[in-house]
């Protein structure tokens, strides 16, 4: 009886065993995702990640992608040959408009400042009136742009725009003395103003945050999981840089950001923050600007922001 009891007892647990093993998750390897980076700030987490393993250590694969200017970035995006990239609520609001489904997954925290030619005669905003300002079109760039002019006191029919839609080109020609004034992101705008030029005002003093993470929908269903571990090899990032010696990486972000050679001396990054939602102030004023100009309907906040990393936690 004593045997007979010690193998069913034997069975039982193997049943068990067997049953418990099939319950557990199966050690799935994650989808690799690729991402649009633009020669700014907001991009050198990702740089970050990729150098120190960060990304490796989530047990993710992600190929990061350099472009000039905003156009290439997005027809990469609409065309499936991104899952995602460093942008800007405006950049999704079209996106929406043409038909393109993508989301906003989190904030960023790049700047974008107007920078004067060092003999325009421009000190303030205000000295803008009858002056060529560079910027592209439809872009974060163009609504910081329109809004620097408000708070100032001026319409856009006060202004020349030059459209300029790659930011070293745009860079180069207020150099050269071509344009009496710019809107550049970061670290562009620093570089600028190191070689002679002068900084006027910027989306920080202004309290405008429209830089975004974005990704296409397909990727948000299909890659989730993908997508949560590139965050969290992010977040370990952004500890790094907010901790960091300087000199620890500027060589690295040097040499894989893109960045011309005076931005090594003229880089200076605040403190990122680790990835969240925008604020739905944020959201609205893009939204504002937008209908404003008649370049796309209304959208409401959960149209254009994904809550993926709510959903994560």
């Amino acid at each position: 009886m004593k045997r007979f009891l010690a193998v069913v007892l034997s069975l039982v647990f193997l049943f068990t065993a067997g049953c418990g093993s099939e319950s557990q998750p199966k050690d799935t390897k994650l989808s690799k995702i690729t991402i649009g980076l633009m020669p700014d700030t907001d991009s050198i987490p990702f740089i970050i990640a990729a150098e120190r393993g960060y990304f490796a250590q989530e047990g993710i694969e992600v190929e990061l992608v350099s472009f000039k200017s905003a156009m290439e970035r997005d027809a990469a995006l609409q065309s499936g040959n991104l899952d995602g990239a460093v942008s800007d609520l405006l950049a999704v609001i079209f996106a929406r408009s043409g038909g393109f489904a993508l989301h906003a997954t989190s904030y960023t925290d790049g700047n974008y400042n107007l920078v004067a030619g060092g003999n325009a005669g421009i000190s303030t905003a205000a000295d803008l009136r009858g002056k060529e300002i560079a910027i592209s079109r439809n872009t974060i760039i163009e609504y910081i742009t329109d809004e620097i002019l408000k708070i100032n006191g001026l319409d856009e029919q006060d202004v020349s725009k030059v459209v300029i839609p790659q930011i070293p080109v745009r860079l180069e020609m207020l150099q050269s003395g071509n344009l009496a004034a710019a809107v550049l992101p970061e670290p562009m705008a620093s570089v600028a103003a190191a070689s002679g030029n002068r900084y006027v005002t910027g989306s920080a003093e202004l309290g405008l945050n429209p830089g975004v993470i974005v990704f296409a929908d397909a990727a948000i269903q299909e890659k989730a999981e993908s997508i949560r571990a590139m965050y969290r090899a992010y977040n370990k990032s952004v500890d790094y840089l907010n901790h960091a010696p300087r000199a620890e990486y500027i060589d690295l972000v040097m040499d894989k950001s893109g960045f011309p050679a005076p931005a090594r001396d003229a880089l200076e990054l605040k403190p990122y923050r680790t990835a969240g939602l925008p604020a739905e102030k944020d959201v609205e004023e893009a939204v504002h600007w937008v209908k404003s100009r008649d370049l796309a309907g209304d959208f409401r906040y959960d149209e254009l922001v994904s809550n993926l990393l709510l959903e994560g936690k």
